[in-house]
């Protein structure tokens, strides 16, 4: 499944290991700290209409990330790890996915948080999914919930047909289980 790493949460994690870096072992996560800075201003440039020759400058910052995530042995053990980290995630297009698509992809998973959020929070407060059936029933209720919720069901009618059904599961759960 396609993802995007949350571009801040880098940043973070490179501001980490600058923290305690000095000289030249700064030289790889400031470089590479400008080129994200640099993608993530692109893209809002882009949502604010201000962006000339996006594409020519996404481009042009993805072929720099490329050539500095370029497999090679650091002598900082921190800075290695980055290198593989953030290069494994980047040769899967999860780095600056939000550069080739950005229409669709953030630079933050903020989103994504936002709508796991409300699952999380019915699993801290509620006492039934400490246990495994509990759990497994909530995540079917929830399940059937949102596929009526993208199907533009009435969650009572969608909760009613499926109770009411006897037989099998109503066509609109079927036909939404087979296309996903």
């Amino acid at each position: 499944m396609a993802q995007q790493k949350c571009g801040y949460h880098i940043l973070r994690s490179i501001d980490q290991v600058l923290a305690d870096k000095t000289g030249p072992a700064r030289a790889f996560g400031e470089h590479l700290k400008g080129l994200l800075q640099e993608a993530i201003a692109l893209w809002h440039a882009y949502h604010e209409g201000c962006a000339t020759n996006f594409a020519a400058e996404a481009q042009r910052i993805q072929q720099a990330v490329t050539e500095h995530l370029k497999p090679r042995a650091l002598s900082d053990p921190d800075n290695q790890r980055l290198l593989e980290q953030l290069s494994w995630h980047h040769a899967g297009g999860n780095l600056l996915r939000f550069l080739d698509q950005p229409d669709v992809a953030e630079p933050t998973n903020n989103r994504a948080e936002r709508r796991l959020r409300p699952a999380v929070i019915a699993r801290k407060v509620s006492h039934c999914s400490q246990n495994d059936a509990g759990a497994d029933t909530y995540a079917a209720f929830k399940s059937v919930l949102e596929t009526a919720h993208k199907s533009a069901q009435s969650l009572v009618a969608a909760l009613t047909a499926l109770f009411r059904s006897t037989d099998k599961p109503p066509d609109w759960l079927v036909s939404a289980c087979a296309s996903s």
